[in-house]
């Protein structure tokens, strides 16, 4: 089992990335709410992970901190809840904001996530009560654990601006929103300076 990793961002392509620990470089999956938190390329971050294993293929999905983990670990052990969703779900809302929705039974909220119907968010809801009462609403720092990825005040290295707004559309389209539904949204708060994470969280928001 992969549970940590610590080594250089080498490749940023939201929501994915390659972080390279000791030679090796290890292709990663994190929620968006975890990816805005990255350094610059060719700084370090420590990643805490889960590794999945399926018959065709091998992934490992990564978080801030262990917060965001063990929330993604419960959502998945959800019926309907499977890995993609859960990082829809932790893409559109922080650990606390969650935690927040489940106690107040917010159902609204919730089936704005895309892939998230009506009795998914009902059974979200009923199952996750339980799991998350002792959460509170400092959930962001559940046990302590404060997030470990570093901003970096370098910046990223600046990109074609059509490559970020590509890269942004392509990030929503693969956390579950469809192609039309992702360029509509791009469009409404593209600006030529911003980069594709904050045209992500701002499309995000819009939505």
């Amino acid at each position: 089992m992969i549970g940590r990793l610590r080594g250089l961002v080498i490749e940023k392509q939201p929501p994915e990335i390659v972080l390279e620990c000791n030679g090796v470089g290890y292709e990663v999956t994190l929620p968006m709410t975890s990816f805005y938190n990255l350094p610059a390329i060719n700084q370090e971050a420590i990643i805490y992970t889960h590794f999945v294993v399926r018959e065709d293929a091998q992934l490992l999905y990564g978080f801030s901190n262990h917060t965001e983990r063990k929330l993604f670990r419960l959502l998945i052990k959800v019926n309907g809840v499977g890995p993609k969703l859960g990082l829809a779900i932790l893409s559109n809302m922080s650990a606390s904001q969650f935690v927040h929705c489940v106690n107040l039974d917010d159902v609204t909220t919730i089936v704005k996530i895309p892939g998230v119907g009506k009795k998914t968010a009902e059974r979200l809801l009923v199952e996750m009560r339980d799991k998350l009462k002792d959460w509170g609403q400092d959930a962001d720092t559940f046990n302590g654990e404060e997030f470990t990825l570093q901003a970096s005040s370098d910046g990223t290295p600046l990109t074609e601006v059509t490559n970020h707004k590509d890269d942004a559309i392509t990030a929503l389209v693969s956390l579950g929103y469809k192609q039309a539904q992702a360029d509509k949204a791009v469009k409404a708060i593209f600006a030529k300076d911003k980069t594709s994470e904050q045209l992500i969280r701002d499309a995000l928001k819009s939505m």
